[in-house]
């Protein structure tokens, strides 16, 4: 199987002025940028690729985009999570078909599932496909909490393989590993610094969409380089752009901040909105002190 490290961008995903169609020309740009600038990974259609506001059609033409520009450069992991277990192993099938190096699941997040059940859906994914999973676990948006004890469970699946770890509870990243040992690579989802520290092999970042190189950069300070003073000094540089996409704005806020980078990618689709005139403003000023306003050629 493939090994996944690093820092992974958590694609956002364009869309048209109008909002109506997937901005083909706008992705292609966004991913080939993503990689120039150093990225480790991609992963489209999580959180911040909005895919819950997408249809079937336009799912797949952002999975071929992303996964015929990336060209095998760096791994691709699509995001299927879905409520009706067989409409997860569906997706992470058609992922599988379609070149995805793995795929990424968060957990049903209406159903609030047993710890039986939630063994039972992920099986039942692991069973269908032969590529590797990334647990999600976000029990803000989810409602579900994979805790340490259930990850070690799920890791006992011969594929579950990976976690995005996305609490504000870095000790979790020191007792997944404990507890699963190498059955669990840790990749943190919020706290990136934090967990490189404890043991975390990577990063699916949200912030990586408007700053991959730097977000890229603080992993191999970290985890190859072991150099605690320049990771700092980046981390601390990096806080702002980090602080402004957490929070309920994370897809408002990447969306604008790339089109004031020089790359449009549209709003986000209903019922979310762009960010009120002020914060954009705001925004822009932090951009402006890192060099980044009109960045992207």
């Amino acid at each position: 199987m493939t090994s996944f490290r690093g820092t992974y961008t958590v694609l956002i995903t364009p869309f048209t002025a109008d909002g109506l169609h997937v901005d083909v020309p706008a992705l292609k740009r966004l991913v080939n940028w993503q990689i120039e600038q150093g990225i480790h990974g991609l992963i489209p259609l999580g959180s911040t690729g909005e895919f819950l506001s997408m249809t079937p059609d336009e799912r797949q033409l952002v999975i071929e985009t992303c996964i015929q520009t990336a060209n095998k450069r760096v791994p691709v992991l699509i995001g299927t999570g879905a409520e009706w277990t067989d409409d997860c192993v569906r997706l992470s099938k058609e992922a599988q078909s379609m070149g995805a190096d793995g795929v990424m699941i968060i957990p049903p997040y209406y159903s609030c599932p047993t710890e039986d059940e939630l063994f039972t859906h992920y099986r039942k994914v692991g069973e269908a496909i032969d590529i590797p999973i990334m647990l999600y676990n976000n029990p803000a948006t989810a409602n579900v909490d994979l805790t340490p004890s259930i990850v070690a469970r799920l890791s006992q699946i011969d594929n579950c393989s990976y976690i995005k770890e996305s609490t504000l509870e870095v000790t979790r990243v020191r007792d997944i590993i404990d507890l699963c040992g190498d059955r669990m690579t840790v990749f943190a989802g919020i706290l990136g610094y934090e967990s490189f520290w404890l043991g975390a092999q990577g990063w699916v970042a949200v912030c990586s969409n408007l700053i991959p190189a730097m977000s890229a950069q603080l992993f191999e300070l970290v985890a190859d380089q072991k150099d605690m003073d320049k990771a700092l000094a980046l981390y601390k540089k990096m806080l702002p752009i980090v602080r402004w996409v957490g929070g309920h704005r994370y897809v408002a806020a990447s969306k604008d901040a790339l089109g004031m980078m020089g790359l449009p990618v549209g709003t986000p689709r209903p019922p979310r909105l762009p960010l009120p005139a002020a914060d954009a403003a705001e925004l822009r000023h932090e951009l402006n002190k890192l060099g980044l306003l009109n960045s992207i050629a």
